[in-house]
């Protein structure tokens, strides 16, 4: 099986037909996002995902870091 990214213009009337005629067909249609998140949403990721160490001290952090 192959796979292909198409760009279709959903805002064409042509656009909006073949979407429609693609989702018919059962074929999955996936939306891609092309935004980038911000360096703040990245951030709350790291938080939540736990890959970031919070110190006390400067001194704890450097030793942490074996400075």
């Amino acid at each position: 099986m192959a796979t292909y990214a198409i760009k279709i213009n959903e805002r064409t009337n042509s656009g909006r037909a073949l979407m429609t005629y693609l989702k018919e067909l059962g074929i999955l249609v996936e939306k891609l996002n092309t935004k980038k998140k911000s360096s703040y949403l990245r951030s709350q990721e790291d938080i939540r995902d736990g890959r970031v160490e919070s110190f006390s001290s400067s001194e704890d952090m450097f030793q942490s870091l074996g400075i």
